[in-house]
């Protein structure tokens, strides 16, 4: 099925509301349900040109070529309310991430930007998420802002191909799409990619929710439009409940009270 042809679960012609529970439509809800992924645009739930700021000054991703990056681990409290909860390291074991440059390691990013973090509409985002994965208070929530800049032909996931992320609940949103061709999303049943469940090519404000313990992903490479002007696309990863004992063993080193999913 062609994520394209999916009616999004939210009404753009709807405002807003303040109201955690109205952030997504019942229809995201019973796609989740239903098919292990959904999608919808968030265009009018955030102010997506502020967003696209916080690019700017991403710092050069140290273990991948050509790619941009920060990221945070935050929770909420026992108010529901978005916490930081520190520094911690990203680490993938090799079952979910066959890259080499990413595989068995731990990785160490700057943290996303307080400004950017305090934000009402990116805390918004934070706790309207948890609900739809019914995280609880203390349990670790991985937000990157990632992307690639340049010229010519790259390949944003630098060589993982199909795979999973290692975790349960995972949702990725374009931030920012510009002379660019390619990024295709590519969902599938199994690894090895024979059993495909849907492909979409994501707009700026466009999230993709998953459950990664479920559905294997890939992205198509991406290809500068005009090769006069430069190209750019990042997005937002935004993950929880991890079924990877090598990030859970981090985790638990870095945040002893933290509430993980280790019995997966």
């Amino acid at each position: 099925m062609k994520l394209d042809t999916l009616k999004y679960g939210f009404d753009s012609t709807t405002m807003p509301s303040d109201s955690l529970g109205d952030y997504w439509s019942p229809e995201v809800t019973a796609q989740l349900a239903e098919q292990d992924w959904a999608m919808t645009s968030l265009r009018d739930r955030l102010d997506l040109p502020a967003w696209q700021s916080f690019t700017a000054d991403l710092p050069r991703d140290p273990y991948v070529n050509q790619r941009w990056k920060r990221m945070s681990w935050l929770a909420l409290d026992g108010n529901g309310e978005v916490q930081d909860m520190g520094h911690c390291p990203m680490a993938q074991g090799g079952a979910f991430n066959d890259a080499e440059s990413m595989a068995d390691r731990l990785r160490y990013y700057a943290p996303l930007t307080e400004t950017f973090l305090q934000r009402p509409d990116v805390k918004a985002f934070v706790r309207a998420w948890a609900r739809l994965w019914n995280l609880q208070a203390n349990e670790p929530i991985l937000m990157q802002i990632t992307g690639v800049r340049g010229k010519g032909q790259v390949d944003p996931l630098q060589g993982q191909g199909i795979h999973a992320d290692g975790c349960q609940a995972l949702s990725i949103m374009v931030v920012s799409r510009h002379n660019v061709t390619g990024a295709d999303n590519h969902l599938y049943a199994d690894k090895a990619g024979t059993r495909p469940v849907a492909d979409a090519t994501l707009d700026p404000g466009d999230i993709l929710h998953l459950r990664d313990d479920r559905l294997y992903h890939s992205v198509d490479a991406i290809t500068q439009q005009n090769a006069e002007e430069p190209f750019e696309r990042f997005i937002i990863i935004i993950n929880s409940r991890f079924v990877d004992p090598f990030q859970n063993r981090v985790l638990r080193r870095h945040f002893p009270d933290a509430v993980l999913n280790e019995a997966s």
